[in-house]
């Protein structure tokens, strides 16, 4: 009787329609990457729209939408529609973001909390490259020239505060030393500069570099991890040469914060899917890129402890200037 009476009142807000799980997806799905072409986050992307795709029986297209270090895409994704149809494949830089543009005095392009983590999908220790006709043979080689004249050994980056720079900028620090920052629009135009011989060094996901290293047009100094990669055994890690420098870059699967829990449910059941298919490993191990999957609450977790300990580097770091 009272829930009749407040039914008539109409103090009983609707559920979402349990047949929305059901019916997601309907029409097709679009997979915001906030880069250009070419690096860490379209490469993990593009074979996860497809994989996608043909597991819901929908178009799920990749759409970049680069700018600002990742800002502009994230900024568009967490302001779509929050019905599941418009989703972001993003990188740890996700939570530095919204740290910089405090830091360097503008409002945030979008905050954190405008997202719902739907999955961890990779993650990978950062790799230093450089020119394989350049003059670095080593780690060693790059911090002895930075040293003796500092400011002028330039790198390349995604973006300003973007994962590339952020990684580098931990590493500069840990060795004491000053180098030059030039951003691009994301990881492949950086990559594309480095081989044209316009920057000296680059961080770079190991997705992105391994086939020009393979190729011999780039040589890998030092991985940013605890041990060395099984992809690249013969590289040491820059603990292991004595500097206190780790990052990952990690890719994560995001949906707008408001998606009704029915469509998030959907989409954490097509994801877990997606990753454990065959199809997906092996395009993943053409990259040699491990997947980490991680569903929603353990990657809601493991966001959390990444974004601080991003947060405490970035405030190091200080306000960089934006060249």
């Amino acid at each position: 009787m009272k829930r009749r009476r407040l039914l008539a009142a109409g103090l009983i807000l609707p559920s979402w329609p349990a047949i929305a799980q059901d019916t997601y997806p309907s029409k097709p799905v679009q997979i915001f990457v906030p880069f250009p072409p070419g690096g860490v986050a379209d490469i993990t992307a593009r074979p996860l729209a497809h994989v996608m795709g043909r597991l819901v029986r929908q178009s799920v297209v990749v759409v970049n939408r680069p700018g600002a270090g990742g800002s502009v895409g994230a900024a568009q994704a967490a302001r779509a529609a929050p019905d599941g149809y418009t989703l972001l494949l993003a990188l740890s830089s996700i939570s530095v973001l919204p740290v910089a543009d405090r830091l360097q005095g503008r409002p945030a392009a979008y905050e954190l909390d405008q997202f719902a983590p739907l999955a961890l999908i990779t993650a990978d220790p950062t790799v230093l490259v450089v020119r394989a006709d350049g003059p670095y043979k080593t780690l060693e080689d790059l911090v002895a020239a930075a040293k003796a004249k500092p400011g002028t050994i330039n790198y390349g980056s995604s973006g300003v505060y973007g994962t590339l720079h952020v990684a580098m900028e931990i590493f500069a620090h840990a060795a004491g030393i000053k180098m030059f920052h030039i951003p691009y629009q994301g990881g492949g135009p950086a990559v594309a500069a480095l081989l044209g011989g316009q920057i000296d060094a680059l961080a770079s996901g190991p997705a992105a570099a391994i086939g020009q290293i393979k190729a011999g047009k780039m040589r890998a100094l030092a991985v940013w991890g605890d041990k060395r990669l099984a992809a690249m055994p013969d590289v040491p890690s820059m603990r292991e040469l004595g500097y206190d420098a780790t990052f990952f870059i990690w890719s994560g699967l995001f949906a707008p914060a408001a998606t009704p829990p029915p469509i998030l449910a959907a989409l954490r059941d097509i994801v877990k899917r997606t990753v454990e298919d065959a199809e997906f490993k092996e395009a993943m191990d053409k990259v040699e890129t491990p997947i980490a999957y991680l569903d929603a609450p353990a990657f809601k977790s493991f966001l959390d402890r990444d974004a601080e300990r991003l947060k405490a580097a970035v405030e190091r770091i200080g306000k960089v200037p934006e060249n």
